[in-house]
């Protein structure tokens, strides 16, 4: 078999292309220009490279040539936005679409840039006060143990107990902050002098106590810690970096005895895992690595081989949708000097764990500028260039507007005309574009207004009767509780529309008997309803005439099949209750099933009643048929048993994939839940068939009665 191949021509398509350039350089002045100039630029430019001479005569005509190339390209791009720009706006969608773009998506573009920054600087403040506020916390803790470690000491007697002191009060503090150190350092007693009623300086020697794996314990107090102590923030060397060195964090606070001077007590809480993950938990900050910006000289002597971690992950899936990376840069001191410079920490923000409060609690950047007053400045520069492109839009989407609100002036005044209800206003048609085939679509619109408002009309009429004839239907069905002595009997009808062909009652019968009856009129809608109101009507007669189903059923057949279309049909149960001597009798016409669902001593299964019978309505002869079909059966009920009459719209919901509900998941669903009160079981059962349909629409009326025999304990009736 012969196959054919077409390949394509790139030589024939380069050779268009440079037909095309060749057209352009030789026949139009900006080619021409570009020409020029180019051959100007290479002559010069030849004659500089032989050496043959330069003048100033030469650098102007090598500049003229570079004019006239400047200028050529200029017209070249100025010919292509002649032929962009005829493109885009020859359409009135597209000038429509240039005007929303210039009117509203730049402007949505910059309102995110703006509120995007305002958010980044809240949150910077907040999240830098949240961790201020944590260290501030913490440093008040060590503060606290350094000060209760003094006065222990001050109050012993005995300097030999120092160490068992600070061993003892590490342990205890080490619940609250874990990693405490403490150690004592000797001072001099003219450092601070002690108060009048002080106690002499007592010589006690240098001790530590905790794990001090962080940085080695310090062995003085520097000259610039005040007497009244000292609370603060550290950084140790941990890692090297490769742009600052990488550093840990620490709190340090230093206590001084308040009657006798002669030493000093000073408690270290790092930063650690178990510190972080407690500041976690109450600020839903994570704290990470923190770096130097500056002078080396600001670390104190770390530990080696001391982990610093990057900033930790969160451990679940929304902690990392809500979670972002951040800088916060906070004050921190030099244990040598008492300088103080800037600590960037990288922590990860919760936008859940932010509170609603605001502060300026920026550390300096230098001088008097702040991290914050950087974005302030970069949010004012961003609002102000918003403000000006906002300007040059809304100018440039009114002049583009402006060629569309003139063709629709007249657009307008007809919609006008029509609103005021002159549908005969007719709009001149002035051009065959779009603006004109819509003003025809117009003329024609309005000449088939009228006919459609005059439909409206109609149909508004016939849902008003509609919804009239559905509450008329409904007020043939049995109103507010249905209460029989000694049965709980609970039901519901659903129409599939409006009104529908199911019905369903409860008949009073002599002798404290009563009738249940159940019918399903075929087709839906009110042709259904018509039937479903005169079988009411018909059975509420024959049931005072007729105590056996089986003959109330003959007669229902005879007089109905005289009146009933040929095609149309009605099927039924009927039951009498003797709830005295605890027998049923029931005949069924065509109907679905009865399940039966035994009380006491049953093995908990449902049973299916469906004695043989056919459907009312069918005139194959004088009733002959139907009455030798029809047979009448009869049950004994016990205190417990339960029956449903259902009609084919129960057993038949489907679902938007054709399934059906079905009798054995009716029966199934009985079965499960025949404990609870009759009323609960009737909406669950409407639950199960709700949710097994889902989305897809009712296609035929839903029918359910429950009828419960009592027992000696009291059933939940429901209506």
């Amino acid at each position: 078999m012969a196959s054919t191949l077409t390949f394509s021509n790139p030589a024939g398509r380069l050779g268009a292309w440079a037909a095309a350039a060749r057209r352009f350089l030789l026949t139009t002045v900006e080619g021409r220009l570009i020409v020029g100039g180019a051959a100007v630029k290479v002559a010069v430019n030849g004659i500089a490279f032989a050496g043959l001479g330069a003048s100033r005569i030469l650098e102007g005509i090598s500049t003229a040539g570079g004019l006239a190339i400047l200028a050529g390209v200029l017209g070249l791009l100025y010919r292509a936005w002649r032929g962009v720009r005829h493109q885009l706006l020859w359409r009135v969608r597209r000038k429509l679409i240039i005007s929303y773009v210039f009117i509203g998506v730049v402007p949505v573009i910059l309102i995110i840039a703006f509120f995007v920054l305002a958010w980044l600087l809240l949150f910077a403040n907040i999240s830098s006060y949240l961790i201020r506020s944590a260290l501030v916390d913490l440093g008040e803790g060590a503060m606290s143990a350094a000060r209760l470690a003094a006065v222990e000491i001050e109050d012993r007697a005995d300097p030999a107990r120092v160490p068992a002191i600070l061993e003892r009060r590490a342990a205890a503090e080490a619940v609250r902050h874990a990693g405490i150190s403490l150690a004592v350092v000797p001072i001099d007693a003219d450092r601070c002098p002690a108060p009048a009623d002080g106690a002499p300086a007592r010589a006690v020697a240098a001790a530590s106590a905790g794990s001090w794996a962080h940085t080695l314990a310090p062995g003085l107090v520097p000259a610039w810690v005040p007497c009244d102590g000292f609370a603060g923030v550290l950084a140790y060397g941990a890692r090297p970096g490769p742009e600052a060195p990488a550093a840990e964090v620490f709190v340090r606070a230093v206590a001084f005895p308040e009657r006798s001077r002669g030493f000093a007590v000073i408690a270290d809480v790092p930063v650690s895992r178990p510190v972080r993950a407690a500041i976690e938990a109450e600020t839903g900050i994570v704290i990470g690595e923190a770096s130097l910006v500056g002078s080396t000289s600001l670390l104190v002597r770390g530990t080696a081989g001391t982990p610093a971690g990057d900033l930790p992950q969160a451990s679940t899936a929304a902690e990392r949708v809500w979670r972002f990376p951040w800088v916060a840069l906070l004050d921190h001191v030099d244990w040598t000097t008492g300088r103080t410079g800037p600590l960037p920490i990288n922590i990860g923000l919760s936008v859940r764990a932010i509170y609603q409060r605001l502060s300026a609690s920026q550390a300096s950047l230098g001088g008097t500028r702040s991290f914050g007053d950087l974005l302030l400045a970069l949010l004012l520069f961003v609002s102000g260039l918003f403000f000006i492109i906002e300007v040059v839009a809304l100018v440039m989407g009114l002049a583009l507007a402006r060629s569309i609100t003139g063709a629709i002036h007249e657009l307008f005044a007809g919609t006008e005309r029509v609103r005021q209800g002159d549908f005969g206003h007719r709009i001149p048609v002035l051009a065959r574009d779009q603006l004109g085939e819509l003003a025809s679509s117009f003329n024609q619109m309005t000449g088939s207004i009228e006919d459609l408002l005059r439909q409206a009309a109609e149909k508004k009429r016939l849902e008003e009767e509609m919804r009239l004839a559905r509450e008329i239907q409904m007020s043939l069905l049995p109103r507010g509780p249905l209460v029989v002595p000694g049965v709980a009997i609970s039901a519901l009808c659903v129409p599939a529309r409006e009104v529908g062909g199911d019905y369903y009652d409860v008949l009073s019968l002599p002798d404290g008997r009563f009738g249940v009856l159940i019918a399903d009129v075929s087709g839906k809608g009110m042709s259904a309803a018509l039937y479903m109101a005169e079988l009411k009507g018909l059975i509420l007669s024959l049931s005072q005439v007729h105590l056996s189903p089986r003959e109330l059923l003959i007669g229902a057949n005879r007089l109905i099949s005289m009146h009933l279309d040929s095609r149309s049909f009605i099927t039924m149960t009927y039951a009498v209750i003797d709830p005295a001597a605890g027998v049923m009798t029931y005949a069924r016409a065509g109907h679905t099933p009865l399940l039966y669902l035994p009380g006491r001593g049953a093995d908990g299964r449902a049973r299916t009643l469906a004695p043989d019978g056919m459907i009312v309505g069918l005139r194959l002869d004088d009733g002959e048929r139907f009455k030798s079909l029809l047979v009448e059966s009869t049950l004994r009920l016990a205190a417990g048993d339960l029956l449903v009459f259902f009609t084919d719209g129960v057993s038949e919901a489907m679902n938007d994939r054709a399934d059906c509900f079905g009798e054995a998941q009716l029966a199934e669903l009985v079965e499960q839940h025949a404990h609870l009160p009759i009323g609960e079981l009737r909406e669950r059962i409407l639950r199960e068939i709700t949710a097994f349909v889902g989305e897809a629409p009712q296609h035929d009326d839903m029918t359910l009665i429950l009828l419960k025999v009592r027992g000696d304990e009291q059933a939940a009736g429901a209506s």
